[in-house]
């Protein structure tokens, strides 16, 4: 959508540009959850002040839910899914309505862009593109009903003379919960929903106090497309109340995509109840630069450190490039780092927004004081940007000469902080690439595309992009090591809300 298409999208609305951060809300149910087909107060979780981290305002008050309201939830998805219609359709007849829900995500774009900036301060522009995904994901689980193998066929066998039908079904898992980010929460939810739905699961989808808007959106959705009652539930909850839907033995399994920490935590609960669970976890992803390749080529694509504030668990933020090419290097991407406007989310000039949360802002500056303090080269940034008196602003923020084996190179930052890291050679490169805890993301730049192969190959990360920042969510995402377990998006991603079973049948 063009800057006059979202112009002319708030004036349908009714609004200004600068009401943009005070406009009404497009919830038809603000202070209730949809649970069972049905919208219903809270009654025990009181309230979340959702806060815009551009005006540090309270932007709209969200209702939290308390033990009963998590509970009614789990109910209802358990009765949908062992007495309801979902799981007994056949995935053509499921696919219809993901469809439908694609068509209604495209509906309310201007919607989830509004929210997604005021509750996170993504730039508009930005959020309006990323939204183009969501429906994308829906219709691509909806066409996978012809092709996916729910039922294989494997070869007659014979006991006995007594000819044996062998097959391997794939069936729902069951009740699950979808425990999604403030940082992107829309797409998210779709890569949760879309696989767990096609495959005749049913929900509760969880969203954060920080950003609960697209899960009301998105309920709102589910109720518009007609999903039988219970087959999609979703509550806002802190981090006492998400853990009691871990917990419950009537989740079958747990998605869930946020720190490494609360990764662990949710892990080791499942762990313990043999739930299923799916966990996306923390990134500290390396660029390794090799020395056919250009310099300012890499520090155009490695801007996209400060885009979203940084806050994208997938971001490459370290840089790691041979002695002989660090300077040149750190040149190039000083250029990239000043001079980039901060500001409100909502103007088109800005391109880069605040961070979504004081305390995450408050994280962000420990880190690069730390990054000082342990003999990093601070090139250029770490303030907050003279002039914006409100709002969890930080500069753009770039490091040289650091040690790899420092805090601010092992640890993820989750803002807008590049670290350049120099190696002796290019093999030392691609080993110091490895000697991290995370393996979410990676990527090679080098004008030898045999050359980025064999290197790919040799990064222990979930996805690696060849002279850029490159996923594909048609094929799968996920992490080695600290960065998870298990794949979401393609193919792939229908794998962990099914189980095979094997069927024997005796033959006529």
């Amino acid at each position: 959508m063009s800057c006059l298409g979202t112009r002319q999208a708030w004036a349908r609305k009714g609004l200004s540009m600068d009401l943009r951060h005070e406009g009404p809300l497009p919830f038809r149910h603000p202070d209730k959850f949809y649970v069972g087909g049905s919208w219903i107060p809270t009654t025990t979780g009181g309230h979340f002040d959702v806060v815009d981290p551009t005006t540090e305002h309270v932007a709209y008050r969200a209702p939290a839910a308390g033990p009963a309201e998590v509970d009614l939830a789990i109910a209802a998805a358990r009765a949908a899914f062992d007495d309801g219609p979902w799981p007994k359709m056949e995935p053509g007849e499921r696919a219809e309505y993901l469809r439908a829900i694609a068509a209604g995500v495209r509906r309310r774009t201007d919607d989830l862009a509004a929210l997604w900036s005021r509750e996170t301060g993504a730039v508009h522009s930005e959020a309006v593109a990323a939204l183009a995904t969501p429906p994308e994901i829906y219709e691509f689980y909806a066409d996978l009903a012809e092709s996916f193998p729910f039922v294989e066929h494997f070869p007659d066998g014979d006991d006995a003379g007594i000819r044996l039908l062998r097959l391997l079904v794939r069936e729902p898992v069951g009740v699950v919960g979808a425990i999604v980010p403030w940082n992107g929460t829309t797409p998210m939810i779709a890569m949760k929903a879309a696989p767990a739905l096609l495959a005749g699961c049913t929900l509760v989808v969880k969203c954060s106090p920080e950003a609960p808007g697209a899960g009301q959106i998105m309920a709102e959705i589910a109720e518009d497309v007609g999903l039988p009652p219970g087959v999609w539930n979703a509550i806002t909850a802190d981090r006492e109340e998400s853990e009691l839907l871990v917990r419950d033995s009537r989740v079958d399994k747990v998605t869930f995509t946020g720190s490494t920490t609360a990764g662990r935590r949710i892990g080791s609960i499942c762990g313990q109840r043999i739930a299923r669970c799916t966990l996306e976890l923390g990134g500290k992803s390396a660029a390794v630069v090799l020395n056919d390749y250009d310099a300012a080529a890499v520090a155009r694509v490695l801007a996209n450190t400060w885009h979203w504030a940084g806050q994208v668990c997938a971001a490459l933020t370290r840089v790691v490039v041979t002695r002989s090419r660090h300077d040149e290097i750190v040149n190039a991407l000083h250029g990239e780092f000043t001079g980039v406007t901060i500001g409100d989310p909502f103007d088109v000039a800005t391109q880069m927004g605040p961070l979504s949360i004081a305390r995450q802002r408050d994280r962000v500056e420990g880190y690069i004081r730390t990054g000082i303090d342990e003999g990093a080269m601070l090139v250029t940034g770490g303030n907050r940007p003279a002039g914006l008196e409100r709002g969890y602003f930080i500069e753009p923020t770039l490091f040289a000469n650091v040690d790899n084996a420092s805090t601010i190179a092992q640890q993820e930052i989750f803002g807008p902080v590049l670290a350049v890291i120099p190696a002796d050679s290019e093999e030392q490169a691609v080993a110091l690439a490895n000697q991290s805890a995370y393996g979410l993301n990676a990527s090679i730049f080098t004008n030898d595309t045999d050359r980025a192969l064999e290197v790919a190959r040799r990064l222990r990360s979930g996805s690696v992009g060849h002279n850029g920042f490159r996923t594909d969510w048609t094929i799968a995402f996920g992490g080695f090591k600290d960065s998870g377990i298990g794949r979401e998006c393609g193919r792939e991603g229908v794998y962990p809300f099914l189980e095979p079973k094997t069927v024997v049948l005796e033959g006529k």
